[in-house]
């Protein structure tokens, strides 16, 4: 992929890493390569989403929050960086929170367990046939 920002290459075969060595190669002086792990998948943000939808639904502890608030909760909960701003009218403070869409597969990963240690410590029900086989 080549736009405004550069180029995309997932190093998955050989034939990938001889593209990346020849933009490497051909590269002007100045120029940054960034290698980083991958992010997260679609279908670990779906099934995040969807078990987040479930804990909400179930309101443990009594706790009726939004899917969102949650996910704040959880990612705080595995030391992700969540901060907080003023209010623009001054009134109280606006959390600011790190996205889930820059999570590691692994981290996602992480986060996907820490959410199924919840949900089965707070008996929450599964709407997905695999988290009740899982759970």
């Amino acid at each position: 992929m080549a736009d405004a920002r550069g180029h995309l290459v997932r190093l998955n075969s050989d034939r990938a890493r001889g593209t990346a060595q020849s933009l490497v190669m051909r590269a002007p002086d100045g120029f940054v390569m960034i290698l980083r792990e991958p992010t997260r998948t679609n279908e670990q943000n779906d099934k995040m989403w969807a078990m987040l939808s479930d804990i909400s639904r179930a309101k443990p502890d009594g706790r009726a929050l939004t899917p969102q608030v949650w996910k704040s909760l959880f990612m705080h909960s595995l030391d992700h960086e969540i901060r907080f701003e003023m209010a623009l009218d001054g009134k109280g403070m606006v959390p600011i929170e790190y996205r889930s869409s820059h999570l590691t597969k692994q981290q996602m990963s992480d986060l996907i367990e820490l959410i199924y240690q919840f949900g089965a410590k707070h008996d929450v029900r599964w709407t997905d046939p695999a988290e009740r086989i899982a759970a």
